[in-house]
């Protein structure tokens, strides 16, 4: 069984949900308290063991880059006003840890992820998506990483949804469940309530073998017109193990408004230096 050794982050949205701030701005650069949500997913990704950060990228989205770059102005102003360079730590990638590649076209999930082809190559690796902001300790990807190497094969974080949120989701068909695991059956994308074989939604982690990229190289358009990353996984159940995972850490769904400004609170609730205050603020609501 090969290491996941590589994750895919795809990142090449437009955030229309966020305009006018993502106008020119990547939205994954939005802060959640003091660090953007592009620096948690990466930050779960470590942990997990992750060694290459592949970020498929769009227009407009060089601050990404950028931001886990030296910046080289302000650390020698900040050396020079005595300040510690140790917040600026968790940006730093060692060399060759992050690469890049253009998604040229917006053609869905499973397009972005078959971009990133070249550089996974004929190992698995990871997928994570930015919006969804996984806080707990262990983190979701390392929960995921230790469960893939029990059983091996393709691993997908799920949850379960509202029944009348089905729509929204990838959905499993499962099967035989031992603690957290569930064996996938079937796989289907967006489904209306009526129709959903369970109300267990994939969320955004995903560990998946290379395969999944040659089903990719000859894609079929499926649930609004676009490349869905959930029709290619389908087609590897029954060719290799397959299961849904349930993990301890809270998901925050940062591609929404609501979902960004809860993370936010959620968050700064935890944190010593900001926490008393917002505190104070959310009692004084009552």
């Amino acid at each position: 069984m090969k290491p996941v050794r590589k994750a895919v982050f795809p990142v090449a949205g437009l955030g229309t949900r966020f305009l006018p701030a993502t106008k020119a701005f990547a939205k994954e650069m939005l802060p959640v308290v003091d660090r953007p949500l592009i620096q948690y997913a990466v930050d779960e990704a470590r942990e997990a063991g992750i060694e290459q950060m592949i970020f498929v990228t769009g227009r407009g989205k060089a601050a990404l880059e950028d931001y886990f770059d030296i910046a080289y102005e302000l650390e020698a102003t900040m050396r020079e006003r005595g300040k510690s360079l140790d917040v600026l730590e968790p940006t730093r990638l060692p060399a060759g840890a992050l690469a890049s590649v253009r998604q040229q076209e917006p053609l869905g999930l499973g397009h972005a992820v078959w971009c990133a082809r070249d550089i996974v190559g004929d190992e698995p690796f990871a997928v994570l998506l930015p919006d969804d902001l996984m806080w707990g300790n262990p983190g979701c990807l390392r929960e995921m990483v230790d469960d893939y190497e029990e059983v091996g094969g393709n691993i997908i974080c799920v949850e379960e949804v509202a029944p009348e949120k089905t729509a929204s989701y990838g959905i499993i068909t499962p099967g035989a469940t031992s603690g957290n695991r569930t064996e996938v059956k079937g796989l289907v994308e967006k489904p209306k309530p009526e129709e959903a074989p369970s109300t267990l939604g994939i969320i955004g982690r995903y560990i998946l073998q290379p395969e999944v990229m040659r089903i990719l190289d000859n894609p079929e358009r499926g649930a609004g017109g676009e490349i869905q990353l959930t029709d290619a996984m389908a087609r590897l159940i029954g060719t290799q193990p397959f299961h849904g995972v349930t993990v301890g850490a809270k998901r925050y769904d940062c591609g929404d408004k609501a979902g960004f400004i809860t993370a936010n609170l959620a968050l700064a609730l935890e944190r010593e230096d900001v926490g008393p205050a917002v505190r104070a603020f959310v009692a004084d609501l009552r």
